[in-house]
């Protein structure tokens, strides 16, 4: 049998080559028997205007393993920024959920018994840019590098206290240094 994955946390940034072409996801991942399995349930029943939760999907009809739920960390409101986020987003996460199961980061043997709430940031900027002119591969492609990249770093417990320890001082947080610097 199988060890059991309780609880496990994971964050990443990747960044493209434009502005909005970042993605930052924030996730826990666990057994569907567990208690990520009932906030997972919970957020789903849960729906809140603006924060609507949807299972990461292939296509229509074809949701991935292990059941993957997205929350917006922005509040949606434009049409255009939902057919974004709930298209080449959404695709891009189920690709690098499977790319995670293929790696073996996630056990494949395990993929039906666990779930992944995952906190997706596509940047409002996106509605600056004139429609037909955005990057949809620049931007499927940092997704899902940045899903796979985040659920690696949590089955491997990423980064690790003896490092964290280590580097403590020497990890500037950008937007406190923004600060510091009188730039916000």
């Amino acid at each position: 049998m199988a060890k059991r994955i309780i609880l496990r946390t994971g964050e990443a940034l990747v960044e493209g080559a434009l502005d909005y072409l970042c993605a930052e996801p924030e996730i826990v991942i666990g057994e569907l028997d567990g208690p990520v399995g009932t906030a997972l349930a919970t957020l789903l029943g849960d729906q809140v205007k603006g924060h609507t939760k949807v299972f990461a999907i292939l296509n229509s009809d074809v949701q991935v393993k292990p059941a993957t739920l997205m929350v917006s960390k922005v509040t949606v409101s434009d049409s255009r920024y939902t057919n974004i986020l709930m298209g080449t987003v959404q695709a891009a996460i189920a690709h690098g959920v499977l790319d995670a199961v293929r790696a073996g980061d996630i056990p494949k043997k395990k993929a039906n018994e666990l779930g992944i709430i995952y906190s997706v940031w596509l940047d409002p900027a996106i509605l600056k840019v004139p429609k037909g002119k955005v990057d949809h591969a620049g931007l499927f492609n940092v997704h899902r590098e940045a899903t796979a990249k985040v659920i690696k770093k949590a089955m491997a417990g990423e980064p690790g206290i003896d490092w964290l320890l280590k580097n403590q001082d020497s990890v500037p947080h950008y937007f406190h240094q923004q600060g510091l610097e009188g730039n916000i």
